[in-house]
C-alpha cells in the first residue's frame, strides 16, 4: 500500500496514469529491486481475483440482446484486429519457435490488449464516450470472449498421447455438464436467492453474497480445469438481466478496483528484469513489435470504421499493449508442453515492457494533439455549494432544461448536475444554476445536498447511466420522491422495477397530445377525444404494471403486448356501445 500510494501519486501527477505507477511500485518492491517482496508468484495467483471481478462487470454489462445488437460492430471490429493480428504476429514468431502451433499461440496471445488496462486509463481521462471508446471497448469485448475458449483449448491440443483422447472426451462432456448445470441454477435458482437475501436489509450481507456468487462461479470453473475468468464472466452474464445488476456492480467495483491495483503490482514483481541483461536486444525487439505491429493495425482499422486521425491514433496508443490474458495464456501453454519456460517469461516480459510503454506513448501523443488540435482534456468536476435545494436534476439536456424553467418561474430552489462541460458553459452563459459533474457518483450528490432535497429529477437520456443512478438513488436517498424520464417501454418498466415515483416517457405524453388533435380535426368533439386519450393512457399504465414480470421473457413480452392492443380495442368497442357521445360529455 505504501508502495502504490508513493508511486501512483507521483505517476498520476506527471500524467502517466495510476497503471504505469503500480507496474513500477511492484517493480520496486519486487525481488529485482528492494526485495522488500519474496512471495510475488502467490501476490500474482491471488490479485488475478481482481481480473476475475472485471470479467464479472464485463458480464454484468454483456446482455444477450446487447450483444445481438452490436453483434456487427464486436464482431467485426474484434475479429479483424485478432485474426489480422495473430497472423502477423505468428508469422513474426515463427523465427522464434519450432512449431507452427506454438507460433499461433504467440501470435495469438499478443494480439490480445489488456483490458484493464485500457479501460484504466479510458475511465481515468473520461474517454469511454468518446468514439474511439466506445469502438475500443467492443474490440477488447471480442478479445474477452475470444480468449475464453482459448484457455479451453490449449490444455487439448497439448495432448499428444492418444491413449488420452478418451479422458479428453470426458473431461469435455464433464464441462459441457457443469455449464448446463450452472447455466440452470442461474437462470432459475439465482434469483429467488438474492431476492431473498435482499429481503434481510443487511447491505455487508448482500456484498457477502455478490462475493460469494462471482468467487463460488470462478471456483467451480477451476475446479473442472477452466479459467476461473470463464465462470465469473458467464455468472455475470447470467444475472444481467436481473433487478439485482447495478446493486452487484456497486458492491463490487471496490474489492475490483483494489485488487486489479495489487495486480498490476504483482506485473511488476514478477517480471524477470534479469531478462534484460541476458536478451535484452531480444526482449525489446519483441516489446516493439507488439506495440508497433498491434498500433499500425488498429489505426487502420479505426480508419476503415469512419474515426478521424486524431481518433484513430488514440484507439491505437490505448490498446497497442499486450493484455494480461497473455500472461495466462503463456504460463499455461509452458505448463503443457507447447513452450519452453525460457519463452514463456520472455514474452512475459515483453507484454510488461509494452504495458509500460503505453502510458508514455499515449502522453506524448496527447502532448502532440494539444499543440495541433482542440485539447483532449475535460476540466474536473465543479464544487457544489448549494444551499439545501428543494429538487436535485440530473442531466440539463432539452428535458431537463424545461423542466428548470418551470421549477424557477415558482421560485424553488434547484441544483442542476451535467456532465457535458460544453454544454454547462453554454448554459452558464444563459444565467442559469448548473454544475458540472456525474450524477452517478454519490459523492456528489451527497455535496449536492439530496438527502435534504424533496424530488430527484432523473431526466438523462442514456439508459444505462439512468438505471444506475435510479438504482443509487432509491437505495441511498429512501425519503426522496424519484421523478424519471423514460426513453423507451422497456426503460420504463426497468424504472418502475427500481421503485421510481413518477415516470415520462419521452414521446408519449406529446403524441397523444398530438393524437388528440387528429381526432378533433376528424370531427370527434373536444370531450370525447380528450376521453379517449385519457382512456388510452389509463390503459397503457395499466399493460406497463403487467408486463414488468415479463420483462426477461421477450416471448412472452411480445405475447402480452399482443393481447393489450386487443383488449384495448375491446374497451372501445365497448364505450362506443355503452357510452353514447352525450353520457361521454357529462362524464
Amino acid at each position: 500500500m505504501g508502495a502504490a500510494v508513493i508511486a501512483v501519486s507521483i505517476s498520476q501527477s506527471l500524467g502517466f496514469g495510476s497503471v504505469l505507477g503500480y507496474i513500477i511500485a511492484g517493480l520496486l518492491i519486487g525481488p529485482w529491486g528492494l526485495n522488500l517482496i519474496s512471495n510475488s508468484e502467490d501476490i500474482l495467483h491471488f490479485s488475478e481475483i481482481g481480473v476475475v471481478l472485471l470479467l464479472f462487470i464485463i458480464g454484468l454489462g454483456m446482455k444477450p440482446a446487447r450483444l445481438w445488437a452490436l453483434r456487427k460492430s464486436i464482431f467485426g471490429l474484434g475479429a479483424t484486429q485478432v485474426t489480422i493480428t495473430t497472423l502477423l504476429l505468428a508469422v513474426l514468431a515463427a523465427v522464434l519457435v519450432d512449431s507452427w502451433v506454438t507460433a499461433v499461440v504467440v501470435g495469438f496471445g499478443l494480439s490480445l490488449s489488456s483490458t484493464a488496462f485500457a479501460l484504466q486509463l479510458m475511465m481515468e481521462r473520461r474517454k469511454l464516450a468518446s468514439p474511439y471508446g466506445r469502438s475500443a471497448l467492443r474490440i477488447l469485448l471480442f478479445q474477452d470472449l475470444a480468449a475464453i475458449p482459448a484457455l479451453v483449448i490449449i490444455p487439448i491440443i497439448a495432448v499428444t498421447e492418444l491413449g488420452s483422447s478418451a479422458d479428453i472426451l470426458k473431461d469435455i462432456l464433464s464441462t459441457v455438464a457443469t455449464l448446463a448445470a450452472f447455466w440452470l441454477f442461474a437462470r432459475f435458482l439465482l434469483r429467488p436467492m438474492l431476492r431473498f437475501v435482499a429481503a434481510a436489509r443487511i447491505h455487508e450481507i448482500f456484498i457477502s453474497a455478490a462475493l460469494l456468487l462471482v468467487l463460488g462461479s470462478a471456483l467451480l470453473m477451476q475446479a473442472i480445469g477452466v479459467s476461473m475468468a470463464l465462470g465469473a464472466f458467464l455468472a455475470g452474464v447470467l444475472v444481467a438481466d436481473s433487478e439485482y445488476r447495478y446493486q452487484l456492480e456497486s458492491d463490487i467495483e471496490p474489492f475490483k478496483g483494489l485488487l486489479l491495483g495489487l495486480f498490476f503490482m504483482a506485473v511488476g514483481m514478477t517480471a524477470n528484469l534479469g531478462l534484460l541483461t541476458v536478451e535484452p536486444a531480444a526482449l525489446v525487439l519483441i516489446a516493439l513489435a507488439i506495440v508497433l505491429c498491434k498500433g499500425a493495425l488498429l489505426f487502420s482499422i479505426a480508419r476503415l470504421v469512419k474515426l478521424n486521425n486524431a481518433q484513430a491514433l488514440l484507439l491505437a496508443v490505448y490498446l497497442c499493449q499486450g493484455g494480461e490474458f497473455g500472461f495466462i495464456l503463456f504460463t499455461l501453454s509452458a505448463r503443457h508442453g507447447l513452450m519452453s519456460v525460457e519463452l514463456s517469461e520472455l514474452l512475459i516480459m515483453a507484454i510488461t515492457l509494452s504495458m509500460m510503454m503505453t502510458p508514455v506513448l499515449l502522453y506524448l501523443v496527447e502532448r502532440l494533439m494539444k499543440k495541433s488540435t482542440v485539447t483532449e482534456q475535460l476540466p474536473n468536476y465543479d464544487v457544489i455549494d448549494a444551499q439545501e435545494p428543494k429538487v436535485i436534476i440530473a442531466g440539463f439536456g432539452r428535458f431537463g432544461q424545461i423542466v428548470s424553467r418551470l421549477i424557477r418561474t415558482q421560485k424553488i430552489r434547484f441544483t442542476a448536475i451535467e456532465i457535458d462541460p460544453g454544454r454547462v458553459d453554454f448554459i452558464r452563459q444563459l444565467g442559469s444554476k448548473i454544475y458540472y459533474g456525474d450524477a452517478s457518483q454519490k459523492q456528489l450528490l451527497d455535496t449536492a445536498g439530496t438527502s435534504k432535497a424533496e424530488i430527484f429529477v432523473l431526466a438523462i437520456g442514456d439508459i444505462g447511466t439512468s438505471l444506475k443512478i435510479a438504482a443509487m438513488v432509491k437505495r441511498h436517498y429512501p425519503d426522496i420522491r424519484l421523478f424519471a424520464r423514460a426513453r423507451t417501454r422497456r426503460h420504463e418498466m426497468r424504472l418502475r422495477e427500481l421503485g421510481a415515483d413518477v415516470i415520462i416517457r419521452d414521446t408519449l405524453l406529446s403524441s397523444m397530445h398530438l393524437a388528440e388533435q387528429v381526432l378533433r380535426s376528424m370531427g370527434l368533439s373536444v370531450e370525447k377525444a380528450a376521453y379517449v386519450k385519457e382512456r388510452f393512457y389509463r390503459h397503457d399504465a395499466e399493460t406497463l404494471d403487467k408486463q414488468i414480470a415479463y420483462l426477461a421473457d421477450q416471448e412472452r413480452l411480445m405475447q402480452s403486448q399482443r393481447e393489450a392492443l386487443m383488449e384495448l380495442e375491446t374497451l372501445f368497442a365497448e364505450d362506443e356501445m355503452n357510452f353514447p357521445e352525450e353520457e361521454i360529455h357529462s362524464r
